[in-house]
């Protein structure tokens, strides 16, 4: 089994994790309505990618009474 000959300091454990935070987002802007968004991901707010529609919001779909 493996077990430690001596004890590892507070100090030599925290600076090996030292690398181990993680990155904060890096939000860009969106081309087409300006809000951020998330970078080569679909802008959740008006649906598009890459200056085109990929997916069509609630608001445009005209839906049936009884489609639903």
């Amino acid at each position: 089994m493996a077990v430690p000959q001596n004890k590892i300091s507070k100090s030599r454990r925290n600076n090996r994790r030292s690398h181990h935070a993680l990155d904060g987002a890096n939000p860009n802007e969106c081309p087409s309505c300006g809000e951020l968004k998330r970078p080569h991901h679909i802008c959740p707010s008006c649906g598009h990618y890459a200056d085109r529609e990929v997916i069509a919001q609630a608001d445009e779909i005209d839906l049936d009474d009884d489609a639903a």
